[in-house]
């Protein structure tokens, strides 16, 4: 007789993936390691994962989830583009200073995994699309052009391949670039 899953035991298989996926890679990771981590046997895992790459999408669009919530957070008290600009950046700057920030999930999967057009890859170049289209948005709200969007873009790009010591002098730069 089968055993009835535990509730919450699809949460604790992806918090564990997630963990393993962000620290060491999804290419690097197995399924054992998974198991091992979230203390499931390896029926259970695939029950609810039936495949490494249906976890790792899974793992991406709990971290686009998560993205998303820290970045309306930090947009939800400016009140003008250009505000909103600087703190979508700010918040982008302080996320690199975490402790145990290793980049962004999407563009490290997208670097682990080029070309791909899996689900996990899917999720991940549908988040950096919308991010880049809310960029876009503010700076046509702010009457700015697309040279504009680029820049903006191009820094919020390498402050998540760059160095945390660098997030203030972006930040700096971005707002030099949307207050008149």
């Amino acid at each position: 007789m089968a055993r009835t899953p535990v509730p919450g035991t699809r949460d604790t298989i992806l918090t564990a993936a997630a963990g393993l996926f962000y620290r060491y890679g999804v290419r690097a990771v197995g399924m054992a390691q998974v198991v091992e981590v979230a203390g499931c046997g390896k029926n259970l895992l695939y029950r609810h994962f039936p495949s490494k790459a249906e976890l790792a999408a899974a793992y991406l669009t709990l971290a686009r989830r998560e993205r998303e919530q820290a970045t309306a957070e930090a947009l939800r008290w400016a009140t003008t583009p250009a505000e909103q600009l600087i703190a979508l950046v700010s918040e982008v700057a302080e996320s690199t200073r975490r402790p145990g920030y290793r980049g962004c999930a999407f563009r490290n999967y997208l670097t682990e995994f080029p070309g791909a057009t899996d689900e996990p890859a899917q999720v991940a170049r549908g988040y950096l699309r919308d991010s880049r289209a809310l960029v876009d948005r503010l700076v046509a709200e702010l009457g700015g052009d697309a040279l504009l969007a680029d820049r903006i873009w191009l820094i919020v790009d390498g402050l998540h391949s760059g160095s945390p010591e660098q997030a203030r002098v972006a930040l700096d730069w971005v707002t030099e670039l949307v207050r008149p």
